[in-house]
C-alpha cells in the first residue's frame, strides 16, 4: 500500500501544534501573502520558519497555500516571497495560477508543486496540462467522483490530493463570483463573504431561501478512496477551533490506520460518524464522491446551525502522584457530569466528575468561566493537549 497522508489545516500555531499531535502527517497553512484565507490569523515568515522547523523535527511536512488568483497588482513581491519559501526548506506550495508554477521553476525552487483545489481539475486533460508545468500533486475539485479520480490516476500517476472532511462551496470549487458581485470582495483573492450561507427573503414564501451546501464527510468512503489511488486525505478547516482540528484529524488518523492494518469495523465506522457529526454545526455528507448532490445534500430552506458545548476543557497539566489533572475550562461543567477524556496518547475514557478543585485546591460545584483553571481527580494518565468532552457517545453500544 502507497503511504497515506492525513492533511490537517492550520489556521495559527496552536491549531498547527494540535494537528501534528493529533496525528496529521502534514499541514497547510497561509501566509500573510497571497493566500485565500484572508481572515484567518496566517503565518508571518519567521513563523512559517518555526512551523516548518517544529513539523520536520516531528518527520511531517508542511505545505504553505500561495493560492490567490493573480491580479496584476498582486504579482509585486512574488518572487522575493517564493524564494524565501524556498529558503525557509518548506515541502511543497499550493497554487492555483499558472504564474506562481512558472515563477517557482524560475527561481529553482526546492519545494513541490500542488496544484490548489482552485483550479478545479476534474479531468485527465487538465491533471496532464499542470502535470507538464511540474505539478507533482493535483488537489482535486470537491466536485470529482469516483470515476473522476479513477481516470485522472490511471492516466496520469500523479499524487491525488482530496478533501474528506469540512465545508464545501455551492458554487465549483474557484467558480464563484457572489461574494465580488454582492459585496465587492473577491474570494478569488482571500476575501470570500460566504454569501451561500446567506439566508435570502423572497417573494414567493415566508420561509427564507437558502442554498448551503452541508458540510463534506467521507468517512464511509475513505478505503475506497484509498484503493483508487487517493494519496491525501485533506480536512477542510483554517478557521476551525482546535476541539474541531483534535477530533476529526484524530478519528480519521485512527480509521486510516485500521485500514492500513486491515482491523477496520464497521462498528467503529459508525461510532467514528457519530462523533464527527457532533463537532460541526452542519450536518454532513459525503457529496459527490458515488453521484450528483441532491436536495437532501443542501439546506434549500433554512437550517439550525447552533454549535454545540460538548468541548469542557483542555489539559494543561497532569501529577501522576496526587492523581490531579489541571484542566483549562472551556465551557460549563459541574459535579455530576459524565465526561470523556481523549487525546493521541490516550485511550479514549470516561469520567463521573465526584469532585471540582479550583487552582488553590478549593473545592467547586461548577466550572462556569472560560479559561480558569480547575483540577480533577483522574486514575489514568494524561498529558499536556489532551482534551475533556461531554460523553454524548457510548463505545460500547457500537460493538
Amino acid at each position: 500500500m502507497p503511504k497515506i497522508e492525513v492533511l490537517s489545516p492550520a489556521g495559527d500555531f496552536e491549531k498547527l501544534k494540535i494537528a501534528l499531535l493529533y496525528g496529521a502527517d502534514a499541514v497547510y497553512f497561509g501566509g500573510q501573502q497571497f493566500s485565500l484565507r484572508a481572515n484567518a490569523k496566517n503565518f508571518s515568515l519567521e513563523e512559517i520558519k518555526q512551523a516548518t522547523h517544529f513539523a520536520h523535527q516531528l518527520g511531517k511536512r508542511v505545505y504553505v497555500t500561495v493560492n490567490i488568483v493573480f491580479h496584476e497588482s498582486d504579482l509585486q513581491g512574488l518572487k522575493e516571497y517564493l524564494k524565501a519559501l524556498d529558503e525557509i526548506g518548506i515541502d511543497a506550495i499550493i497554487a492555483s495560477d499558472i504564474v506562481v508554477l512558472r515563477a517557482s521553476k524560475e527561481i529553482n525552487a526546492q519545494y513541490e508543486l500542488h496544484l490548489s483545489t482552485q483550479s478545479s481539475v476534474l479531468n485527465v486533460g487538465a491533471a496532464k496540462f499542470y502535470q507538464n508545468l511540474g505539478v507533482t500533486r493535483i488537489v482535486l475539485a470537491r466536485e470529482a467522483g469516483k470515476e473522476d479520480i479513477k481516470k485522472i490516476k490511471e492516466a496520469t500517476g500523479l499524487e491525488l490530493e482530496c478533501f474528506i472532511h469540512g465545508a464545501m462551496c455551492t458554487s465549483i470549487s474557484g467558480r464563484c463570483v457572489l461574494s465580488n458581485y454582492c459585496t465587492n470582495r473577491d474570494a478569488n483573492r482571500g476575501g470570500c463573504a460566504q454569501i451561500c450561507r446567506w439566508m435570502f427573503d423572497t417573494e414567493l414564501s415566508d420561509t427564507p431561501f437558502s442554498m448551503t451546501s452541508k458540510d463534506l464527510n467521507m468517512i464511509p468512503y475513505i478505503k475506497e478512496m484509498i484503493d483508487i489511488g487517493v494519496n491525501s486525505f485533506k480536512v477542510e478547516g483554517r478557521m476551525r477551533g482546535i476541539y474541531y482540528i483534535a477530533t476529526v484529524i484524530l478519528t480519521y488518523r485512527h480509521l486510516v490506520d485500521k485500514i492500513k492494518n486491515n482491523t477496520l469495523t464497521e462498528s467503529e465506522v459508525h461510532y467514528s460518524l457519530d462523533i464527527l457529526n457532533r463537532c460541526a454545526n452542519r450536518e454532513s455528507t459525503p457529496q459527490f464522491f458515488e453521484k450528483l448532490p441532491t436536495n437532501k445534500e443542501q439546506y434549500y430552506l433554512g437550517r439550525d446551525e447552533v454549535s454545540n458545548q460538548d468541548f469542557l476543557g483542555l489539559v494543561k497539566s497532569y501529577d501522576p502522584e496526587k492523581k490531579l489533572v489541571m484542566i483549562e475550562e472551556r465551557n460549563i461543567f459541574r459535579l455530576g457530569d459524565t465526561v470523556e477524556f481523549f487525546g493521541p496518547k490516550v485511550e479514549t475514557f470516561s469520567l463521573t466528575l465526584s469532585k471540582i478543585y479550583d487552582e488553590e485546591g478549593n473545592p467547586l460545584e461548577v466550572a462556569n468561566h472560560p479559561g480558569m483553571l480547575v483540577q480533577i481527580p483522574v486514575s489514568k494518565e494524561l498529558h499536556e493537549f489532551d482534551m475533556m468532552r461531554l460523553k454524548v457517545f457510548d463505545k460500547q453500544d457500537y460493538v
